[in-house]
């Protein structure tokens, strides 16, 4: 058996909560690394990704790096592809990942551009 550590395990039990707590609603999963934020909204039921944005997408790709401004515009891209997608309703997936910082603005953008969680 793998040995997993503290991270894997608090990703492990956020994710198995919010699954209980869905409600049939898509999950908005953020990752955030060193250098990039990355967010996707994902139906857990049919196993797919609706509407992603990150630091990484071509039109942002040179000016952005791992601020908290660059995070929030990631919230806003997403938000926007939601509601082309036509979801209004998500669970937020921090990952495991504390609630302040990047993913704090992440959610605060994405909540300002029309998404409910």
């Amino acid at each position: 058996m793998a040995h997993l550590t503290t991270f894997q395990k608090r990703r492990q039990r956020v994710r198995t909560a919010l699954r209980q707590r869905a409600a049939g609603r898509p999950r908005l999963s953020v990752h955030r690394s060193g250098r990039h934020i990355y967010a996707q909204l994902i139906d857990d039921a049919a196993g797919k990704t609706l509407a992603a944005a990150s630091t990484l997408d071509k039109d942002v790709r040179g000016k952005t790096g791992a601020t908290a401004a660059a995070a929030a515009d990631v919230g806003k891209r997403l938000a926007d592809a939601a509601k082309k997608a036509g979801v209004t309703q998500v669970v937020f997936d921090r990952g495991g990942f504390l609630f302040h910082g990047r993913i704090k603005a992440l959610a605060d953008a994405a909540r300002e551009g029309g998404l409910e969680f």
